[in-house]
């Protein structure tokens, strides 16, 4: 499934086709977000994300497409050309760096599209108020930018986009340069304030995506390559990359017999769906587990024996470099593994899913 297939396909929010010329290749993206939906766009660094958000925003030309807001035409490179300027669209874009104006204080950053919209000067300020409350500020208004922290520069960032009566809003990984106490509370702070808001955020962290998103849209070498519901496409990723995000083992082979295949390796699955892809006899798969549930000991169903090259700790416990491949594990079923030797590896048939291989 791809976004432009996603739920939200009736209610117009924010719809693109966008296509953008690179030198090594073309970013071609349709995404469709609904109003008041967010959508997470995640990807190896130089897939197009912030070529995506750049072009959604007017910074960047379209070689091909259309983008709509709220209805609206605000691009088209087709004829009737469209080309509508970036303060006009109904688009904010909020990257790592809040980019405040710091000769005006922070009520006047805030109050800054309001004013500029046409709003009375009283008005705009009073607004600009309630706008740092609700971002976790009360008071601050009289403080200048270079009085802030980073997490509290963000918080005024969001503010004074929220401010605008932005139609959407794009987020170019804001949390990214936050340490991670600062950023968990702006990223509760986000999805306490984005309610309701058509909202599009890349980002590099899966937890981002969990907790601020509908849906999630993958993105490699400028082609989406899945999409979905954030937990659906984490638990049954596509391609290596949305396995590593997801932190899970991913081992590529072939339906055989009904089941996984990949060199002598042989594994079998419980889940309904998974038997049904294994059914179709030399169809690519992807075999899927986690970490904890790989086990080491003798021979049994759904085992196989591997010479290991190399242990190396990950994040959440130890990576075994195999001749049969790399496979996560727990620390405590690593303690049984020593490189240069045969071990036996399993994992039970109930806690393997196989996946279509992209």
């Amino acid at each position: 499934m791809t976004a432009a297939n996603g739920p939200a396909a009736e209610t117009p929010g924010l719809r693109a086709r966008i296509v953008v010329e690179r030198e090594h290749f073309a970013v071609e993206v349709a995404v469709q977000v609904a109003v008041g939906e967010t959508v997470a766009i995640m990807g190896p660094s130089g897939a197009g994300k912030s070529t995506l958000l750049q072009a959604l925003a007017g910074l960047e030309p379209l070689s091909a497409g259309e983008i709509e807001v709220a209805g609206r035409v605000v691009d088209r490179v087709a004829s009737p050309r469209v080309r509508t300027e970036p303060m006009s669209r109904g688009i904010v874009l909020l990257g790592q760096d809040a980019r405040l104006f710091p000769h005006l204080s922070v009520r006047e950053n805030v109050a800054f599209g309001p004013r500029a919209a046409g709003t009375d000067a009283s008005a705009a300020r009073d607004a600009a108020d309630e706008w740092l409350a609700r971002v976790g500020l009360p008071g601050a208004g009289d403080r200048m930018p270079r009085e802030l922290s980073g997490g509290e520069g963000q918080r005024v960032a969001v503010a004074r986009a929220l401010a605008a009566s932005p139609r959407a809003v794009l987020l170019d990984e804001p949390l990214v340069a936050l340490d991670p106490a600062t950023a968990g509370d702006i990223r509760q702070m986000l999805r306490d304030q984005l309610t309701g808001i058509t909202t599009i955020a890349v980002t590099h962290d899966a937890a981002d995506a969990v907790a601020l998103a509908d849906r999630l849209v993958v993105v490699e070498a400028g082609r989406v390559t899945q999409s979905g519901p954030v937990r659906e496409v984490l638990s049954a990723p596509a391609t290596g990359f949305v396995a590593s995000i997801a932190g899970v083992n991913r081992l590529v082979g072939v339906a055989s017999g009904g089941a996984w295949r990949g060199g002598e390796v042989r594994l079998t699955s419980v889940d309904p769906a998974s038997r049904a892809l294994a059914a179709v006899e030399g169809v690519a798969l992807a075999a899927v587990f986690r970490p904890a549930d790989v086990h080491v000991g003798d021979a049994d169903v759904n085992s196989w024996v591997a010479v290991v090259t190399r242990v190396e700790p990950t994040l959440a416990g130890v990576r075994v470099h195999t001749d049969v491949g790399a496979i996560d594990m727990s620390l405590t079923a690593a303690g049984g593994v020593a490189v240069g030797e045969r071990t036996w590896l399993r994992i039970d048939p109930e806690l393997v899913r196989f996946v279509a291989e992209f």
